[in-house]
């Protein structure tokens, strides 16, 4: 059952291609936004793919104390930084994940270490994601990788092909299905969380412990990672510019504009301020 603007008391939204301009920045009408929201006394939460200190950098930048889904859900972070949730990539199955496709120069092997984002080779494109955080990938030996502490491993492709990034999607459905979680975030990358890891179980994690159910939770997103995270809500809303998988996934759930054109702001304006 859809909840009411009156049942809402969180707000959860994804970053790029949903409250991220096309820069990849927070807008000034969208940051304004944010703190009206919060001074009229609802919860915001931060629900991306991105990792928990390119987020923090974000949220300091919003100006507002807010709870960080990140990794797409294998870690939650409270407002004043508390980790309450985390599992990994299991250590065992890391070597395996990288193997399935090191050996194809047009992919980017990334993984989220800790406090690291290490990537097989350099990207310099990737840099402008974060530009405003700051946060930054360092090199690493894909035959040699680090097993400990990595909430995340995804691909990127050099000539942002799709296509390419569904075959490995297949690959990797066949081979650890059941024992990892496998998502698309963008139709350009293809990302590989520990098992029973989304941004909907999270989200039911921090309505908990603010004593809250999903009915009062509104959540904005694009991506196929959000699928679980808009389904579960009281209210979910994608983006009308999101890709036709997730359309598919999400037909009964009502559509919005752009990022370009702020739409979860003025959603948020008209509906709930």
């Amino acid at each position: 059952m859809t909840s009411t603007s009156k049942d809402i008391r969180i707000v959860a939204s994804d970053l790029d291609g949903t409250l991220l301009a096309p820069d990849h920045k927070l807008s000034s009408f969208t940051k304004s936004t944010l703190k009206t929201l919060h001074q009229k006394g609802y919860t915001f939460i931060f629900a991306t793919g991105r990792h928990h200190v390119d987020v923090a950098g974000i949220r300091e930048i919003a100006g507002i104390p807010a709870f960080m889904i990140t990794s797409n859900g294998a870690r939650i972070h409270s407002p004043d930084n508390q980790l309450m949730f985390s599992r990994n990539v299991p250590a065992e199955m890391i070597q395996s994940l990288i193997d399935v496709c090191k050996d194809d120069e047009d992919i980017y092997i990334h993984l989220y270490h800790e406090d690291q984002w290490l990537i097989s080779q350099a990207d310099e494109a990737l840099r402008q994601y974060h530009n405003d955080s700051r946060f930054t990938f360092q090199l690493f030996d894909p035959e040699n990788p680090p097993l400990d502490n990595v909430s995340k491993i995804f691909f990127t492709h050099k000539q942002r092909s799709h296509d390419a990034l569904a075959h490995y999607e297949e690959m990797l459905n066949q081979r650890f299905a059941g024992r990892v979680t496998i998502a698309f975030s963008s139709p350009w990358c293809l990302e590989v969380m520990g098992p029973e890891i989304s941004k909907g179980h999270a989200l039911q994690v921090v309505a908990n412990s603010l004593d809250k159910t999903l009915t009062h939770c509104l959540a904005f997103g694009d991506g196929m990672n959000d699928v679980e995270m808009l389904s579960m809500a009281g209210r979910g809303l994608v983006m009308n510019t999101a890709h036709e998988k997730v359309l598919s996934a999400l037909p009964q759930i009502e559509r919005i504009g752009s990022n370009e054109d702020d739409a979860v702001a003025h959603y948020l304006n008209t509906h709930l301020l």
